[in-house]
């Protein structure tokens, strides 16, 4: 199923050592480095202006520094939806994302104690449902592998590297979705 067609802002909380070595996080709670923290500062004034009513964000750690961050500057009502949550890669927590990644990706392999892929991209959907129900545009701050699983219902590529700390402007066209900077 689709997402439901309302644009929002969303926010991959900012850089921690983890993401600065490639290696898999997901359940694992990891605060920002300190480029993680001038991340979502440089944020915060690309997202002044931009109509967001709400913030909803990820309550695991890295999500909840990033979105204290942003806020310092917004001053917006926060809420927190745990199924926006980083997914749980089981046995490959704290390990290099590749070569397993991208099969788990695909669907064709789930490590040992892991959420597969499929199975986040159904709490995203159903997550996304509910936040995106809410007064909007918000600003979601949440992870890497849930902005996959969102394009994925977006019907866009699930490739590629969310970059942390670069608000993303998604918005339904007449043709699809589109991914925009500010």
């Amino acid at each position: 199923m689709p997402l439901p067609s309302t644009p929002f802002w969303y926010l991959r909380h900012g850089e921690t050592d983890y993401n600065a070595k490639g290696w898999s996080q997901g359940a694992i709670e990891m605060p920002l480095n300190a480029n993680g923290q001038a991340q979502a500062e440089a944020a915060a004034p690309m997202l002044v202006g931009q109509g967001i009513s709400a913030i909803v964000s990820s309550p695991m750690l890295r999500t909840r520094q990033t979105t204290e961050i942003v806020n310092q500057v917004l001053n917006l009502p926060v809420s927190y939806e745990a199924d926006l949550r980083e997914v749980v890669f089981g046995g490959m927590e704290g390990k290099p994302l590749q070569p397993w990644f991208t099969e788990w990706m695909e669907g064709r392999a789930t490590p040992e104690g892991a959420e597969s892929f499929a199975a986040l991209t159904a709490r995203a959907e159903a997550a996304m449902s509910r936040v995106l129900a809410l007064k909007g545009p918000l600003l979601i701050v949440a992870h890497g592998g849930i902005f996959r699983a969102i394009r994925d219902l977006m019907g866009l590529t699930k490739e590629g590297l969310t970059p942390n700390g670069v608000p993303l402007f998604c918005q339904p066209t007449l043709t699809g979705w589109k991914i925009s900077t500010p």
